[in-house]
């Protein structure tokens, strides 16, 4: 087995890696999703702001459970960096429940995140809090106690899931090694097994800076999506996924597991997108925004739910099946947060806040679409197959309906 570890990724990997160098994104490819990138067109752009991965990748074949393969991971935030334990103002926002969030009982009762959030696999968030839990308790500055914030999306198609293969270490690697920069996107983190739109989906960031007459503020995304049929994909408004309906996942084995729509990687026909299917749903996405603009708690959940404006203009619906929560937080007013008496706050006139709830769907719509183009062709549990999205063919498309300059 094969160990890479640097900055904020510790790797394990068996067979050849599924992380290379940056590829093209969508400020990049000129893709007209809208609005003004930052220096980084991510999430980091805010500043202050740190991300750290830890990525599990090891064995093919058969699932064992308990032995894998593994294609999971985790991902951290931390707001104002992990040597910084001032609090932030918050909001969170569900468009859909079929997911879990902890720690936002409080957010929402207080206005007020405490300590970096993670996001990880469905059945790792109990040990991915914990070891949050564990961590924060050992730093000086923070309170002896805590309620971590911690999402998750499910991967048991492609890892182990009920392997339980993320441990506390994982969890702390990614909290140490979290830094500011480029985001690493893609199969990495939380994102390893995740698909989206029938393709291989997973991390992705991006950000949009508001004109100086506007505040000149910064809104940030991250976003771990494992959402969406592939009929349903659009970017810039493009029915990519109707240009694309090829290349669903499949099996690269004789053996496949039972159940419908089951087809191998050699053989023509067969859909595991079901994309026919009219009630057809996959999967969840958790969303991150970040903004240094001064809002106050009850702002904040309003921008928050401008991420659903995004994730509509993608294709996403937050069908029954799904589990669509999305966190807002912002790193101005610092030193506020858990003042012992009062605070003097700053706060943006709701008259000029508009141009950040745009913002929000721009940053949103252009991190899943990163996530896209950054995700590598994955070969998982039971040898299952995702394809990553084609980036010849999908800017074909956008030429096709006008929408490159």
């Amino acid at each position: 087995m094969l160990r890479l570890r640097f900055a904020a990724l510790a790797l394990s990997l068996a067979g050849p890696s599924l992380v290379s160098a940056q590829k093209p994104r969508e400020h990049d490819l000129k893709l007209p999703i809208g609005g003004t990138p930052g220096a980084l067109n991510a999430i980091t752009d805010v500043a202050g702001v740190e991300v750290g991965h830890t990525t599990l990748i090891s064995g093919s074949g058969k699932l064992v459970v308990g032995k894998g393969p593994v294609r999971t991971g985790v991902t951290v935030v931390h707001p104002r960096g992990k040597s910084n334990p001032d609090p932030v103002f918050g909001a969170w926002f569900t468009l859909n429940g079929n997911g879990e969030m902890t720690g936002t009982t409080w957010l929402q009762e207080g206005g007020i995140l405490e300590g970096p959030l993670g996001i990880t696999n469905t059945h790792s968030v109990g040990i991915v809090r914990d070891a949050i839990l564990m961590w924060q308790v050992g730093k000086p500055g923070l309170q002896p106690w805590g309620l971590p914030v911690v999402a998750e999306t499910y991967d048991g198609g492609l890892n182990d899931i009920n392997g339980f293969h993320v441990t506390p270490e994982h969890v702390k690697a990614a909290l140490d090694g979290a830094k500011g920069g480029p985001v690493q996107e893609g199969v990495v983190g939380g994102g390893t097994g995740m698909v989206c739109h029938g393709f291989k989906g997973g991390i992705g960031s991006a950000s949009r800076v508001l004109p100086k007459e506007q505040g000149g503020y910064t809104v940030g995304v991250l976003v771990q999506c494992n959402y969406g049929g592939r009929r349903d994909l659009r970017i810039a408004g493009v029915p990519v996924g109707e240009e694309i309906s090829d290349l669903l996942s499949c099996f690269a084995t004789s053996d496949i597991p039972a159940g419908p729509n089951r087809r191998r990687c050699d053989q023509p026909g067969g859909n595991n997108d079901d994309a026919s299917n009219p009630n057809h749903e996959q999967g969840s996405i958790i969303v991150i925004v970040a903004t240094d603009a001064p809002l106050l708690p009850h702002q904040l959940q309003r921008v928050v739910k401008r991420v659903a404006v995004g994730l509509g203009r993608q294709g996403g619906f937050g069908g029954n099946g799904s589990g669509d929560i999305f966190l807002a937080f912002s790193t101005a007013n610092a030193r506020t947060g858990m003042a012992p008496d009062s605070s003097n706050v700053k706060m943006l006139a709701n008259a000029i806040i508009s141009p950040l709830f745009q913002a929000t769907a721009w940053a949103t719509e252009a991190a899943i679409t990163n996530a896209l183009l950054a995700a590598e062709t994955t070969t998982g549990a039971n040898d299952l197959r995702v394809y990553a999205m084609p980036r010849d063919r999908m800017l074909a498309a956008m030429k096709k309906y006008g929408r490159l300059p």
